[in-house]
């Protein structure tokens, strides 16, 4: 089902100031950096082993991370685990009665698919599903 974490996402205010902390502090430069109008945000993604930390700055206020920022800060906002098989794991998931933001898979990061869980169904945790695109 779960093949790992693919990313812990974090919202931040200003992705430039964010970066500079992350590689000042921990020498984490960014891998891939990209706006994905999609999602309403501009991502920077940091390795870390065979994982990364997803930096994520909103494009607006009204975006889902703009959002988030307005209410609780900067900080941890969700955890990402990377499957294989997204549209049958929401199929299953489904059916088990887990509350899906997305019902259907949407473009993420580096063209990966991805789908949110409702943090009602994770233990107040927002849980986003990653399905790679080949050769990530």
């Amino acid at each position: 089902m779960l093949a790992g974490i693919d990313h812990i996402g974090v919202a931040v205010e200003d992705l430039d100031v964010a970066l500079e902390l992350w590689q000042g502090n921990y020498g984490l430069a960014p891998s891939h950096r990209e706006r994905v109008e999609e999602q309403g945000v501009e991502a920077a993604l940091l390795d870390v082993g065979v994982s990364h930390v997803e930096l994520l700055a909103p494009l607006g206020p009204e975006t889902p991370v703009g959002r988030y920022l307005a209410s609780r800060g900067p900080g941890i906002h969700h955890v990402a685990f990377r499957v294989e098989g997204i549209d049958r794991l929401l199929q299953e998931l489904a059916a088990k009665g887990v509350e899906l933001i997305d019902r259907q898979a949407r473009r993420g990061i580096r063209g990966s698919r991805v789908a949110f869980i409702n943090p009602r169904s994770s233990g107040r945790v927002l849980v986003e599903l990653v399905e790679p695109a080949e050769g990530h």
